[in-house]
């Protein structure tokens, strides 16, 4: 079902098509138990789906919208998992997390809508909360080494720039960048459907 503007539920198709190979990587990096912070979780059904088939894991959702957060709501009081908690109002640009430790950090399809000082904010405040070792997880569409991995990428990213100056699909050299200063290196690097990429981001002793 599809939930439109005007209720509390929504539901992203996109969502919807990448969760099962999201699903497939997750189970090869994520830690066997533990909580799961996902930064800027939208609709909410990827930490619906997530927290049922990763029961070991306990999923804390997030997001700065509050439209955003009354769908994930929804999705958690519908699912009624005690591994699956209520959303977290939380920007990544900001200086302080209202949660203090996290296993691992999840975050897809934001780095390319948001200005890059929310890439920047979200490797600070992973920086924050992970202990060496655990990942930061990004998924979305790239670049590498300034080139577009697809055309259909290419004309995404003027859409993009289009809409809002401050978005587009970043490279992976100006994340890697941004990691470093951080405390993490990129440590795996998985190719995905529709031209995206699952980006491991392990943080450092």
């Amino acid at each position: 079902m599809d939930y439109g503007e005007g209720m509390a539920k929504r539901f992203a198709p996109a969502a919807e098509r990448n969760k099962h190979a999201l699903l497939d990587v997750l189970r090869r990096v994520l830690p066997a138990s533990g909580t799961v912070l996902e930064i800027a979780s939208g609709t909410g059904q990827h930490a619906a789906f997530f927290s049922a088939e990763l029961p070991r894991l306990t999923w804390q959702p997030s997001d700065p919208s509050e439209d955003a957060r009354s769908s994930i709501a929804s999705w958690v009081e519908d699912e009624g998992r005690a591994n699956l908690l209520p959303p977290l109002t939380l920007d990544a640009r900001q200086r302080v997390w209202p949660i203090e430790q996290a296993d691992a950090v999840l975050c897809v399809n934001m780095i390319h809508i948001a200005p890059f000082q929310s890439t920047e904010g979200l490797f600070e405040g992973a920086s924050r909360l992970l202990v060496p070792g655990t990942p930061l997880i990004t998924y979305g569409p790239y670049r590498l080494h300034g080139e577009h991995t697809a055309t259909s990428n290419e004309a995404f990213d003027l859409s993009l720039r289009g809409r809002d100056p401050s978005w587009g699909v970043r490279d992976v050299d100006e994340l890697a960048e941004v990691a470093s200063r951080t405390g993490f290196v990129l440590s795996e690097k998985f190719a995905m459907p529709a031209n995206n990429m699952t980006l491991i981001w392990t943080r450092r002793a």
